[in-house]
Formats: structure tokens, C-alpha cells, sequence
């Protein structure tokens, strides 16, 4: 196990969320709380595979609560213990696309999904991070075809520059996980940010 210094510094998640998202709905599905239609699981599909901010919106308005809180309370459940929504973006309060974390609480979740997830659900969604969109194959992706990686990727333009964030797994029985939040504030671009979390993950996988 390695952190450096920062992995315990809040950054803007931007979609690495969604992954949480779908794991909650999904262990909620499984509890009986919730009974998944046709229409979420395609919606759950396209948030993992082509990020799809679309799909987002409207599972967090269908499931988040009447306070929007649902997730977000459950969130800690899934190891993200440092998350922390952001007030003053969004007429929605608290909103999927406006919130901090940690490389720490990415880190958690993804051994969450990997190790405690009910296992037909970790094989569904570990399946379907193993083929996300061409556009998605970044970050964690470096690891290379030889190791079946699988990712969920996260990036947005903030306040003083961009985030590219990647969070997934490689190697035999999804062996290797890892974690990267990269602010690049005003020293690079997305093509920057992209091209950085790649070559990480390609030297460290």
C-alpha cells in the first residue's frame, strides 16, 4: 500500500462519484428498498460507461430524497468518510457534481466494491468497468490491455483549473487497485491532466 502526502487532500471528485452512486442504488436494490426499473439500469449503465451526466441528473433526483440527502448519507458506508458537498454552484443542494473527496475515500471505495459489494454485483459493475467508452480509457487504463483493467474516470473545469481524477483496478483478480486526483490548477490542460494520470498509472501498474 502507498499514499503520497496529498492523498488525503479535498479535490472536486467530478464523475468518480457516479461510481458510488451505483453501488448504493444497487445495495439498496439488493436491501429491498428500492426496486430498479428497465430505465435505471440503463441509466446506471451509460453513467459507468460513458459517464453520462444525463443519466446522473436523473437518478439523483429519482433517488436522492425529498432533501436530496439520500446518497450522500450513505456515501460513508462505501469508505467515502472525507466527502464533502459544496454549496453555492447548483440550485440543487447537496448535488452529485458538486463535491470534494478524497484520493483516500476513492481508494476505499473501489476495495469496497472489490471486496465487500454483494459478489453478483461486483461482478456486474467490475465487468462493466473493464469496457467503458473509448473516451474513457485514460487513468487507470494505462495499466495496459495484458492487465484488464477498469476504470471510472472523473474530470471537470473548477474554479482555478481542471481535475482529472481516475479510480479503478488491474492485474489478475482485479489484484492492483489504484486512486489518482490530479488539480492541475493552472499548469495544464485536460489533454495535460490526461496524458499525466495515464503515464502514472502505466509506471505504477
Amino acid at each position: 500500500v502507498y499514499r503520497n502526502s496529498h492523498a488525503g487532500d479535498l479535490i472536486w471528485t467530478a464523475s468518480t462519484i457516479k461510481l458510488a452512486m451505483v453501488v448504493d442504488l444497487l445495495t439498496r436494490q439488493r436491501a429491498g428498498t428500492l426496486s430498479l426499473s428497465a430505465d435505471d439500469r440503463r441509466l446506471i449503465a451509460a453513467m459507468l460507461h460513458s459517464s453520462d451526466d444525463d443519466a446522473a441528473d436523473t437518478l439523483w433526483s429519482r433517488y436522492g430524497g425529498a432533501d436530496r440527502q439520500t446518497f450522500n448519507t450513505a456515501f460513508p458506508r462505501y469508505g467515502m468518510t472525507d466527502l464533502q458537498p459544496q454549496r453555492g454552484f447548483t440550485d440543487v443542494y447537496p448535488y452529485w457534481g458538486f463535491q470534494k473527496s478524497t484520493a483516500n475515500d476513492l481508494d476505499r471505495l473501489i476495495n469496497y466494491v472489490l471486496t465487500t459489494f454483494d459478489p453478483s454485483d461486483r461482478a456486474d459493475v467490475v465487468g462493466q468497468l473493464q469496457q467503458v467508452a473509448p473516451d474513457q480509457q485514460w487513468g487507470v487504463w494505462g495499466a495496459g490491455a495484458s492487465m484488464t483493467p477498469g476504470n471510472k474516470d472523473g474530470w471537470s473545469l473548477e474554479q482555478g483549473g481542471w481535475v482529472i481524477n481516475s479510480v479503478g483496478f488491474a492485474g489478475p483478480g482485479q489484484r492492483y487497485t489504484l486512486a489518482v486526483m490530479n488539480s492541475l490548477g493552472t499548469a495544464g490542460g485536460y489533454d495535460d491532466g490526461v496524458e499525466t494520470t495515464t503515464q502514472l498509472s502505466r509506471v505504477l501498474l
